[in-house]
């Protein structure tokens, strides 16, 4: 593509960024901090760090006030910020099993070893606008806070509580097909460090989905769910809740050290029976998804897409490999959709005199058929 170079105009760009500020700061109300998004915007934290391929939620929280809440333009900042960082170490493979859960169900089992742990969550209520929060203040918040704790301190466990997998009396039974991917692999792929290639391996692609757009892989996966695909899974579990972050130590062979805990979303779905040749048995077979971060829309469509894709022969979009994690990217495609935005005059040039000239070239033949020449 041809592009020409902008030259001149910093004095109108200059004055448009400080215009981007002025919109910010003209209704004179009272400046939103950091804090603040972090604790009360919570899920759209979450999705900038997911998306930004970032643990940092105070960076998160600037990149939303920064960006004006356009979790586009948010999770650009934190993954800019993030290809400055040097990388020391490989954290070790999380062991969801031990996962401090906030949230907890499955849609498979109705009784589950644990039972069902509702958590924070939305999907009871009435989505009714509450007019209330128009006047919320500091007090109301802290008056629910004093009403509510007491309330239910004598219930709630002193430590958050850990549960055994569900997806595991699947595969006690022998109704579950296991993916290719094994977790004590040493060759595994990194998309950092290594470029996309096709047939992609199940690392590649885990790394792809987990840092997508969640609007694009909720299309995605919602389109294999209409049939485009013919994907319709069932949730075994949904977990939400907090992970050891574990590396090897840097001194002491064989011992690990860990370095705090992290916030995020896992969800394994089983879908229809597949029929495993050399087993000779029907089987499930598994989709997975984790990310960062409470989201768990995303983390639903990114197991049914890990489901979804073949590497080959695909009959659908969502079963595409390189259809979707080409395209999954909201990052990538957001700047790719805006650089029209940029100056495209040779191009744009080269149309029009190509098209004028078409025109021109036919003239002549539509006025001699006008006059019954031809």
């Amino acid at each position: 593509m041809a592009y020409v170079a902008v030259k001149g105009g910093q004095k109108a760009i200059n004055a448009a960024e400080q215009l981007v500020n002025y919109y910010r700061c003209k209704g004179g109300s009272t400046p939103l901090q950091v804090q603040q998004i972090l604790d009360q915007m919570r899920l759209a934290v979450d999705r900038v760090m997911s998306e930004g391929a970032l643990y940092a939620p105070e960076l998160a929280a600037l990149a939303l006030k920064q960006s004006e809440g356009d979790s586009l333009e948010a999770a650009f900042l934190l993954r800019a910020f993030r290809s400055t960082l040097a990388r020391n170490y490989y954290s070790l493979p999380a062991n969801t099993t031990a996962m401090r859960a906030i949230r907890r169900i499955s849609a498979a089992f109705k009784d589950i070893p644990g039972g069902q742990y509702l958590g924070p969550t939305r999907d009871y209520i009435k989505r009714l606008l509450d007019f209330k929060l128009v006047t919320e203040n500091e007090q109301n918040m802290q008056d629910f806070i004093h009403k509510y704790l007491p309330a239910v301190e004598a219930e709630m466990p002193t430590e958050l509580p850990t549960f055994p997998k569900v997806i595991d009396l699947l595969r006690e039974q022998g109704l579950l097909v296991e993916p290719e991917f094994k977790p004590g692999d040493q060759n595994i792929d990194d998309i950092t460090r290594q470029s996309l290639r096709f047939p992609a391996s199940r690392a590649m692609c885990l790394q792809t989905l987990t840092r997508g757009e969640t609007g694009a892989k909720m299309a995605l996966a919602y389109s294999s769910m209409r049939g485009y695909g013919a994907v319709h899974p069932c949730l075994a579990e949904l977990k939400v809740g907090y992970v050891e972050l574990v590396i090897a130590h840097p001194l002491q062979t064989e011992a690990e050290l860990t370095l705090g805990e992290v916030l995020i979303t896992e969800v394994e779905l089983v879908a229809r029976l597949s029929e495993q040749a050399s087993a000779g048995s029907a089987q499930f077979t598994l989709g997975y998804g984790i990310c960062f971060g409470h989201n768990e829309v995303k983390a639903i469509a990114m197991a049914t897409l890990d489901r979804a894709m073949k590497p080959e022969n695909p009959l659908a979009p969502a079963e595409d490999q390189e259809f979707v994690l080409y395209h999954i990217d909201g990052i990538e495609a957001a700047g790719f959709v805006s650089h029209w935005k940029l100056p495209h005059y040779v191009d744009f040039q080269a149309d029009l005199n190509r098209l004028r000239s078409v025109q021109q070239s036919k003239a002549p033949a539509a006025k001699e058929q006008d006059n019954g020449i031809v």
